[in-house]
């Protein structure tokens, strides 16, 4: 019997199974022939001829089938073999995973079958939250002195494992963490088998301390006597690990922002700022600050125009507000000193990592000041709003957590005038540079960039305020110095990692000082007129400033932008979810 024959031409063959391996029907690959009909036939391939093949030829003429070399056949049995032993291992773990997917099914409708009821002969359960500062748990303590107390928490699973017969759960509140432990048959019904993160539940059981060189959320644990599923989260594919991971990209985890918030880090810094925001109204009125609500829509700029939202507001055009400082400045005659913490709006095309379109704005205003007494109000309320902040022990470990390397800024401040910084960036070689033009060292009437200043703070590593800054780059309403008219009573207080984090001034508060500079920024001062009344009924000599909450957080916390400090962030690009 004639020895079959096989043809491969790599040009205008399929390794397909319709393909027949005849001349007519040759296979692509040499590997692919083989593994179809073993090693014993004959194989012809063919391949191009060298050299040009002249337009019109039939393909015939340009092609020559000959037998196989022997390194090709070697290397296509190499490549069979190998292949059908990937293909064996395959089908076994298709089997043993048919196996388990049986074994587990049996197990499951088992478990199905199992009834967990709340034992009514038990003391009635209290209820608790997660944290070690609740009332109730403050009257329980760690479980060494009341062991045998029953309390009912709720909360979602945070993480979860099984050892042996028992199975620990990691509970969430928002408050705190508590370790679950589900024995017996609690730990073999449907619900524990099929338990997935973030689902969320009420549990019922005996609080104890955790046996001596174990450790465990506040050194305690919850041993369950009953629990029931409030809400089952999805799995699979669709669980939160697959949706929200390390490794997911940063425009992603910000599109799932109302996943990744229950993150640690994410959560931690969100808990951070309630208590920052906390802080700065507490310590306000331990000064005896007034706290005010200026509007959001506004008609009137601050900040310059080229950052105003314009919305259209009945028939007028109205503005998101960029600052309520002029209208702070308007409450001193009746309220005495005074704040606000509202949201600004920039309108800035800027993707830095320290620019928001949207932000939270701490603001006050002082009266019958000195731009001394500015800078020691602002040195003594941010190193004050630290302290009470970092009085709560769950908040003071979540910023160590986040900042394992924090430590209270030193008082005082570094004062340094803009003129000295810029005498500093030319000494430490460190150029302005500006798109389209070749990088040059500093000088005098330069706006100094983020990324110089920033560089310059790092090097420094300490709060700086850098003070009286020239006249021709900032706001209309800055008084100018009276021992150098160049430049301003103005502030920026920069913090290392982050930059400037608060911007403030004394403010023009002559008539016609304020009334030429408007002149000067050719803004027409008929739509200010309830702000420069203020300069005719009993002026005073006044300033303010404005902190940027996000980015005192983006420093207290050590985040790398301002975006993660932000519930959810709005930027250029961005206004989801």
């Amino acid at each position: 019997m004639a020895e079959p024959t096989f043809y491969i031409d790599e040009d205008v063959g399929e390794d397909t199974p319709s393909q027949q391996g005849t001349e007519s029907s040759p296979y692509k690959t040499l590997g692919f022939a083989v593994l179809t009909h073993g090693d014993s036939p004959k194989f012809l391939a063919r391949k191009s001829t060298s050299g040009d093949v002249p337009e019109g030829s039939d393909a015939a003429t340009r092609l020559e089938w000959k037998p196989a070399a022997k390194a090709a056949l070697k290397k296509a049995k190499n490549y069979a073999a190998q292949y059908q032993k990937k293909a064996a291992r395959e089908q076994e773990l298709l089997v043993q995973r048919s196996k388990e997917d049986a074994d587990r099914k049996k197990v499951l409708d088992e478990a199905k079958k199992i009834v967990i009821e709340e034992d009514k002969s038990l003391p009635k359960a209290i209820r608790i939250k997660l944290d070690n500062t609740d009332p109730e748990t403050i009257k329980l303590g760690d479980g060494k002195d009341v062991k045998g107390t029953r309390v009912r928490i709720f909360g979602r699973v945070h993480r979860e494992r099984r050892q042996k017969e028992n199975m620990f759960i990691t509970l969430r509140d928002g408050y705190g963490f508590m370790q679950v432990i589900l024995t017996g048959q609690l730990a073999k019904t449907y619900d524990a088998l099929t338990l997935t993160r973030e689902s969320s539940m009420e549990i019922l059981g005996e609080l104890r301390a955790v046996p001596e060189g174990a450790h465990a959320p506040n050194g305690r644990e919850l041993h369950a006597d009953y629990y029931k599923i409030v809400g089952k989260a999805a799995g699979g594919d669709d669980a939160i690990t697959n949706r929200v991971s390390k490794d997911t990209d940063h425009a992603t985890l910000l599109d799932l922002r109302h996943l990744t918030l229950r993150g640690e880090t994410a959560s931690k810094v969100m808990i951070v700022r309630d208590a920052v925001e906390f802080a700065f109204n507490s310590v306000y009125k331990e000064l005896r600050m007034r706290k005010v609500s200026p509007p959001a829509l506004v008609q009137t700029q601050v900040e310059g125009g080229a950052t105003l939202f314009g919305l259209p507001y009945y028939n007028e055009t109205a503005y998101l507000t960029q600052s309520s400082q002029l209208y702070l400045e308007t409450c001193l005659p009746s309220m005495g000193d005074v704040f606000c913490i509202e949201k600004s709006f920039r309108a800035e095309k800027s993707l830095t990592r320290r620019h928001l379109a949207e932000y939270a704005h701490v603001e006050a205003e002082l009266d019958f000041i000195t731009f001394d007494d500015l800078l020691e109000h602002l040195e003594h309320v941010m190193c004050r709003v630290l302290e009470v902040t970092l009085s709560d022990p769950t908040t003071k470990q979540y910023i160590l957590d986040l900042h394992p390397e924090f430590k209270m800024p030193e008082r005082p401040f570094l004062r340094m005038r803009y003129s000295e910084a810029i005498d500093w960036l030319v000494e430490h070689n460190i150029d302005i540079e500006e798109e389209g033009e070749a990088p040059r060292p500093h000088k005098f009437g330069d706006d100094i960039a983020e990324a110089a200043e920033r560089k310059m703070t790092d090097i420094i590593n300490r709060p700086i305020f850098l003070t009286h800054f020239p006249a021709e780059i900032k706001a209309f309403y800055m008084p100018k110095d009276k021992d150098d008219p160049r430049v301003t009573e103005s502030v920026d207080c920069l913090m290392p990692g982050v930059g400037e984090i608060v911007g403030g001034s004394m403010r023009m508060w002559d008539y016609d000082e304020l009334m030429a500079a408007f002149d000067r920024e050719k803004i027409d001062p008929a739509a200010y007129y309830w702000y420069t009344d203020q300069r005719k009924y009993g002026t005073s000599p006044h300033g303010g400033y404005g902190l940027g909450l996000e980015r005192f957080l983006a420093w207290l916390c050590k985040q790398h932008t301002v975006r993660d400090c932000c519930l959810y962030p709005r930027y250029f690009g961005r206004c989801k979810p």
